[in-house]
């Protein structure tokens, strides 16, 4: 029988999406997504830039390995106390104003970071730079699951994040060129024109928000009232089985913190590497900040391909669970094999790529297990909980790398630390059933 614009297809439901259908969600996936990815390559840049500035901000203001780490992780904490309260308002007022809001403000005082001169006011700029930003991610995952199914969501969603990886490819030579040929211009050190300079996009993006996001399908008026109609249907057949949770419910859910713990673990391999990557690379033996800065675009540049390609087997497959674990174990021996190789850094580079490459994998299909059974306000405070806890290692992860790093005077433990919670998140992802996740 012919498909009808109306028709939904999933894996082995029947007839195939019709040509109608296709191009709708081909439109739809073209005005939305570039807006979404250059949205959070600037606030990923604004996030982790503190791992270039740190290359000589250290020196300058005096800090240790630990301050830094503290400082590096301290973001999360504001993160974590305003996250779900700020997902619960952009379900209620939309996501055009809040999501403009948060990129306005956090690239404000991501610019102003610029003028810190203590561990103090560096700890309270990243602590305000995490309540700025609190609510973004968590609020984007929603606000794809407004507009696509959820056999449709896996590829939006990998590629929205790659947007981490695009951030490290694109600003890791930036920010090395930055470091490197604006040191005493106007005055001021080069990490000080770092901040100031990756905040002002972030700005600038946050008002085009403003301008030209749609809240909902039913505002989107460059689509005609048949696109509508097909979206609109698809969306509320695709929340037939989930379940809208009142808030507290949603706190003492086991599944949901069976999802956080998950999370957690790959956030914990995911910040590791962000926040030390420069780090990791100039122990191998390079020096100059823009080498520093090129060498760290491989592992992101690999990582995309990896996540896209990952992205596409999995909802070809309609299979989620394999596709989560086996990426975080190529993870993990990456993590390990950049400390094997630590003193070549050929070697320590393909460790590092690996190990990045696996790392962002999981991360966006993770997103395909919670937003399977969550719904309405109950998947606003959910998919906010989930993020806000997994990103408490966002605190702990740098902090204990540059912890042990200081104590032990290397690297190695802390990659093997984080090549642990990989490993973990893997055997977790395993543990949830699939019937549950898989379409």
């Amino acid at each position: 029988m012919a498909s009808t614009a109306g028709d939904l297809h999933r894996p082995g439901a029947g007839a195939p999406p019709s040509e109608f259908e296709t191009a709708t969600y081909k439109k739809v996936a073209w005005r939305l997504s570039p807006l979404l990815l250059i949205c959070y390559v600037v606030a990923y840049l604004d996030r982790v830039n503190v791992g270039f500035a740190k290359l000589q901000m250290s020196t300058d203001l005096g800090l240790s390995d630990a301050v830094y780490g503290f400082g590096a992780g301290i973001f999360f904490f504001g993160y974590f106390i305003f996250e779900i309260p700020s997902n619960v308002i952009l379900h209620k007022v939309g996501a055009r104003v809040w999501i403009a809001r948060i990129m306005i403000t956090w690239g404000i005082i991501s610019a102003l970071t610029m003028f810190i001169t203590t561990p103090t006011m560096f700890y309270v700029m990243r602590f305000m730079l995490g309540v700025a930003e609190a609510g973004f991610f968590p609020g984007i995952i929603l606000y794809l699951t407004y507009w696509f199914p959820a056999e449709r969501r896996g590829r939006m969603t990998t590629l929205f994040m790659t947007a981490i990886a695009l951030s490290g490819l694109i600003g890791g030579p930036v920010s090395g060129w930055i470091m490197k040929h604006f040191d005493g211009v106007n005055g001021w050190h080069s990490w000080q024109w770092l901040f100031l300079l990756e905040g002002i996009p972030s700005i600038v993006v946050g008002i085009v928000v403003f301008l030209v996001m749609d809240d909902r399908i039913a505002k989107a008026t460059w689509l005609t009232a048949e696109e509508r109609e097909l979206l609109e249907r698809n969306i509320a057949k695709d929340n037939v089985e989930k379940v809208d949770m009142p808030v507290l419910q949603v706190l003492k859910s086991g599944r949901v913190w069976l999802m956080s713990l998950t999370y957690f673990s790959f956030v914990m391999g995911l910040y590791g590497v962000s926040f030390w990557l420069p780090t990791i690379i100039k122990a191998t033996g390079v020096t100059d900040a823009l080498n520093i800065g090129l060498l760290s675009a491989i592992p992101f540049g690999a990582a995309v391909i990896g996540m896209l390609l990952v992205a596409r087997s999995a909802d070809k497959r309609g299979e989620r669970r394999w596709h989560i674990a086996v990426p975080a174990a190529v993870g993990a021996l990456g993590l390990v094999l950049s400390v094997v190789w630590s003193t070549n850094t050929p070697l320590a580079m393909l460790g590092l790529t690996l190990a990045t490459m696996g790392i962002l994998t999981t991360l966006p299909l993770f997103w395909s297990l919670p937003t399977a059974f969550l719904a309405g306000t109950g998947a606003a405070a959910g998919i906010a909980m989930i993020n806000s806890l997994g990103n408490l290692a966002g605190f702990l992860s740098p902090y204990l790398v540059g912890w042990l790093k200081q104590v032990t005077a290397s690297n190695a433990s802390g990659m093997y630390m984080l090549a642990a919670f990989m490993v973990l998140g893997g055997l977790l992802a395993l543990s949830v059933p699939a019937r549950m996740v898989n379409r």
